[in-house]
């Protein structure tokens, strides 16, 4: 499946620049128009610090106009937090309110084609000191649950293990798989179902003890994740500032789920800069344990320079620049897009 990274650079009248990314789905083409004719409008002359202003209007404007993609208005609200820390002098995580530096990471590994191809990726980081495995088995139920048992018997009982099949289970083999996760000791059990099925997780959060993680994909930022609360529908929570509505959008439902004493684990953008930028929001926040390490990393480092900052004890730490503070690979990013935009506030 072919997806296109569009790099979104705002600059002010006083040069500073705000600097996203979105990964567009098959049309980088078609997310430059709706930021062109849609998001520039709305950004031109207007003080990059009136980002709920802004963040509010182009809420509107999706909900009764454009209907923007799912990962467009978040790097935008992203650009212009950037903006903002570094007109402060300040990392990020330092402009939010930091909580913390560091956070320890888990592997996350795509779908692979048999068992022994989800031990060897396991044992792999784990090697190279990483303490957490998340697998994501393709299904059906019967090889996701080899998958499990086999994981657990190769990274033994102290490893800590986590599955996300990204699923379409029934009610009943959620529950089947949930109980064998529970006696694996399993950390968590992830979007077994779409998350819009409400009912399923309720009953499911119901019956199982292990938490079950859900929301990823839920539309309407902090408003949709609140009716998984409501209903009892997530055991944690789960928001990126891709897909949630930037920064904005994900520290909205950090603290709704701090509100009610669960947790928000970030989930990866996909994309290494973005979860440069999710290390900075979760850094801000208390109620998220884990950093998502996307493997192999090198499928998702474009357009950033450099790999992430984690050691040889699984941890990241947060970059200690102005605003973001990463680099992004311009000459490959100039080498490669077919066009810039740039929006002068």
């Amino acid at each position: 499946m072919p997806w296109d990274v569009v790099v979104l650079k705002i600059t002010t009248d006083n040069g500073i620049e705000g600097l996203a990314t979105a990964l567009a789905a098959r049309s980088g083409t078609v997310t430059e128009a709706y930021l062109q004719e849609n998001v520039g409008p709305i950004l031109l002359g207007r003080d990059p610090h009136d980002r709920e202003a802004i963040w509010q209007e182009l809420w509107n404007i999706d909900r009764h106009l454009a209907f923007f993609p799912v990962y467009l208005t978040g790097p935008v609200d992203v650009a212009l937090w950037d903006i903002a820390a570094k007109a402060a002098g300040l990392p990020l995580y330092k402009y939010l309110g930091a909580y913390r530096k560091t956070l320890p990471v888990y592997a996350s590994g795509l779908f692979h084609d048999t068992v022994d191809e989800y031990v060897e990726e396991a044992l792999r980081y784990k090697a190279a000191g990483i303490r957490a495995y998340k697998a994501h088995p393709p299904g059906p139920v019967e090889k996701d649950m080899r998958i499990h048992q086999a994981l657990r018997e190769a990274v033994g009982d102290d490893f800590i293990l986590l599955t996300d099949p990204v699923a379409e289970y029934s009610l009943d083999e959620a529950i089947k798989v949930g109980r064998q996760l529970e006696k694996l000791n399993y950390l968590w059990f992830e979007e077994p179902f779409r998350d819009f099925e409400l009912y399923k997780y309720t009953e499911l959060c119901k019956t199982l003890d292990i938490p079950i993680a859900a929301t990823e994909t839920t539309r309407g930022c902090h408003w949709g994740v609140a009716q998984s609360i409501a209903q009892h529908s997530a055991d944690i929570v789960r928001a990126d500032v891709s897909w949630k509505n930037g920064i904005t959008g994900t520290l909205k439902i950090a603290h709704l789920a701090e509100a009610f004493g669960l947790r928000c684990e970030i989930h990866t953008t996909t994309m290494n800069y973005m979860d440069i930028v999710n290390l900075h929001v979760s850094c801000a926040i208390r109620n998220c344990e884990y950093f998502e390490y996307f493997v192999p990393e090198d499928n998702f480092q474009l357009p950033m320079k450099g790999k992430l900052p984690i050691n040889e004890q699984g941890i990241i730490t947060v970059p200690e620049g102005p605003g973001v503070g990463v680099e992004l690979d311009w000459e490959l990013i100039e080498r490669q897009c077919v066009s810039h935009k740039v929006i002068e506030l």
